[in-house]
C-alpha cells in the first residue's frame, strides 16, 4: 500500500508539472519563437547598386519596413526572409553573392524598424504583400522572383511559393513544420493543441513545382537535417538540389560553399539550368 501511495503521489506531481509546462509553453511561445532585433544604427554599404527603404501599411494600419538592394534595371529579384533573431540588414553588404539579382530584405513585424508584433498569419500576409509590391515595380523582372528563407523564414518562403508564381526557392536550414520540431523536443506534451504558429511547410511543399535549392548543416542542433530532408523529399518540383555543409545552424552562412551554391543556383535559373535531381554533400 505504501508503494502504491508513493507511485500515486509521483503521478500527481508529474501531472501537475506537465500541466504547468504546457501552460508556460502556450502563453510564452511567442517569446520563445520570435526574438525581434531592433533597428540597426547604420546600414551596411552594398558592393553594387543602392539601398532603398520600402514600406507598406497593413490592413490593420501597421507600418512594415524592408530594404531593397537594387541591381541593374529590370533585374531578377530574391525576396529574403530571415531567421527568428536575424537582423537582415547584414545581407546588404553581401549583395555581390546574389549573382546580379536585386535583393529584398524583409523585416517581419516588430523586427528592425517595422511596427507591430510577429505571428504566423502576419508574416504570411506580409510576404504576399511584399511580393505584390515588388512584382509591380518597373525595375524588377516579375517573371524572375526567387523566394529565399532561412530557418524560421523558410516557412514564410514556402508559403509565398505556394501562393504566388516564383522562379525558384532557396531554403536554408528549413523544417518540415514547427509542430514537428516541437514534438521532437517535448514528446510528452500535446504540442498540436498548444501551438499557435505551426508553420506547416510539409503540407504545402507537395504542390510547389518551382526549382529548389535546400541547404542544411550536418551539425545543426536547432533544425536537424532530418527535418530538412523530409521537406526536400516531398517537394513537387523535379529540379531540386540538396546540399549538406559541414557546419552548424548559425555558422552555415560562413561557409564559402554556401555562397557558391546560392550563386550557382541563381545563375542556373537565369540560364535555364537549375540542376535537376542533384544530391550533394559539400563543405
Amino acid at each position: 500500500m505504501r508503494i502504491a501511495s508513493m507511485l500515486l503521489e509521483i503521478l500527481k506531481i508529474a501531472a501537475v508539472g506537465a500541466i504547468g509546462l504546457s501552460l508556460f509553453l502556450y502563453f510564452y511561445q511567442d517569446r520563445m519563437l520570435f526574438y525581434p532585433p531592433g533597428a540597426p544604427a547604420n546600414l551596411p554599404r552594398p558592393a553594387r547598386g543602392a539601398v532603398e527603404e520600402l514600406s507598406l501599411v497593413t490592413a490593420e494600419g501597421t507600418r512594415v519596413v524592408s530594404w531593397l538592394v537594387r541591381g541593374r534595371a529590370r533585374a531578377p529579384l530574391v525576396i529574403y526572409f530571415g531567421g527568428n533573431a536575424e537582423d537582415v540588414s547584414w545581407l546588404i553588404g553581401m549583395d555581390r553573392h546574389f549573382a546580379g539579382y536585386s535583393v529584398l530584405l524583409v523585416n517581419y513585424r516588430g523586427y528592425g524598424p517595422s511596427e507591430g508584433s510577429p505571428g504566423e498569419s502576419a508574416l504570411f500576409a506580409d510576404a504576399l504583400a511584399w511580393y505584390d509590391l515588388a512584382a509591380g515595380r518597373p525595375d524588377i523582372d516579375a517573371r524572375s522572383i526567387v523566394a529565399m528563407g532561412r530557418s524560421l523564414g523558410s516557412g514564410v518562403a514556402v508559403h509565398l511559393a505556394a501562393s504566388r508564381e516564383v522562379a525558384g526557392v532557396i531554403l536554408v536550414s528549413p523544417y518540415d513544420s514547427v509542430r514537428s520540431l516541437a514534438k521532437s523536443i517535448y514528446p510528452f506534451l500535446p504540442v498540436g493543441l498548444l501551438l499557435k504558429h505551426p508553420f506547416d511547410s510539409m503540407s504545402r511543399a507537395g504542390a510547389i513545382g518551382a526549382p529548389l535549392l535546400c541547404l542544411a548543416a550536418d551539425n545543426d542542433r536547432v533544425v536537424p537535417p532530418t527535418h530538412s530532408r523530409r521537406l526536400f523529399d516531398v517537394w513537387a518540383g523535379t529540379n531540386k538540389v540538396w546540399r549538406v555543409l559541414r557546419s552548424d545552424h548559425d555558422g552555415i552562412s560562413s561557409e564559402p560553399e554556401y555562397w557558391r551554391a546560392i550563386a550557382e543556383f541563381l545563375t542556373g535559373l537565369q540560364s535555364g539550368r537549375s540542376g535537376p535531381g542533384e544530391d550533394r554533400v559539400a563543405g
